[in-house]
C-alpha cells in the first residue's frame, strides 16, 4: 500500500512538472518563499491586535498559539518519524525544481498545515473571508508541489493536519468562553452587545 502510493505521488508530480507553464514558473516561487510574506503577516498582526478590537486580539493568541503547535509536531516529530526524502533530495527524472533543495524531509509539508491553521481560525471570527483564504491556502499549499520540494501527499496531510489543529484549537476556545462566561467573566466576550447574566 506505501508503495503504491509512493508510486502515486511520484507519477502525480512529474506530471505537473512535465506539464508545467513558464507563468507558473515565474509566480510560484515568489507565491512559495515565505519571506515575501513577513510584509503581509506583518499587517494581519498589527491588524488583529491593533484594529480589530477584542475579537482581533482574541483571534491573534489563538492563532499564534495554533501555529507555534502546528509548525513544532510538524517539524520536530512528523517529519522525523516518517523520514521521507523530499522530492528535491533524490534523483527524479522529469523533477523541474524551482527553488532550493530545502530541509531534508518532507512529510507533512509545513506550509500547507500552517496555513490551513491560519485560514480555518481567520474564518471563524471573520466568516467573509472564507471563501478568499482558503483559496489562498490551496495556492500556497500547491506552490509546494510545483516547485518541487514536496509531493502531493505531503501537502494533502499537511492540509488535513493543519486544518484539524485550526479546529481542535477552535473547540477548546469555545469550551473555555462557556466556562468563563458561567462564571461571569466577560474578557471572552468580544460582540457589540454585553452579555446577559441571570440572577
Amino acid at each position: 500500500m506505501i508503495s503504491f502510493i509512493d508510486k502515486l505521488d511520484k507519477s502525480i508530480l512529474i506530471w505537473i512538472h512535465e506539464n508545467h507553464s513558464p507563468l507558473f514558473d515565474s509566480i510560484m516561487p515568489f507565491i512559495t518563499n515565505k519571506e515575501n510574506w513577513l510584509l503581509p503577516i506583518f499587517i494581519l498582526v498589527i491588524l488583529l491586535g491593533f484594529k480589530s478590537g477584542k475579537k482581533g486580539k482574541i483571534t491573534l493568541a489563538i492563532l499564534t498559539l495554533s501555529i507555534v503547535f502546528t509548525d513544532s509536531i510538524c517539524a520536530q516529530v512528523f517529519k522525523p518519524f516518517f523520514e521521507r526524502l523530499r522530492p528535491s533530495h533524490i534523483s527524479l527524472d522529469g523533477l523541474n525544481l524551482l527553488v532550493s533543495k530545502g530541509g531534508k524531509y518532507s512529510m507533512p509539508s509545513n506550509h500547507a498545515a500552517n496555513v490551513f491553521t491560519i485560514s480555518v481560525i481567520i474564518t471563524y471570527f471573520f466568516e467573509y473571508l472564507k471563501i478568499p483564504m482558503f483559496i489562498f491556502a490551496t495556492i500556497i499549499a500547491f506552490s509546494r508541489i510545483y516547485v518541487g520540494v514536496h509531493y502531493p501527499s505531503d501537502v494533502v496531510i499537511g492540509s488535513l493536519f493543519g486544518y484539524l489543529v485550526g479546529w481542535t484549537a477552535l473547540s477548546l476556545w469555545v469550551i473555555l468562553k462557556i466556562r468563563e462566561l458561567k462564571r461571569r467573566k466577560t474578557w471572552v466576550w468580544y460582540e457589540s452587545d454585553p452579555p446577559i447574566f441571570k440572577n
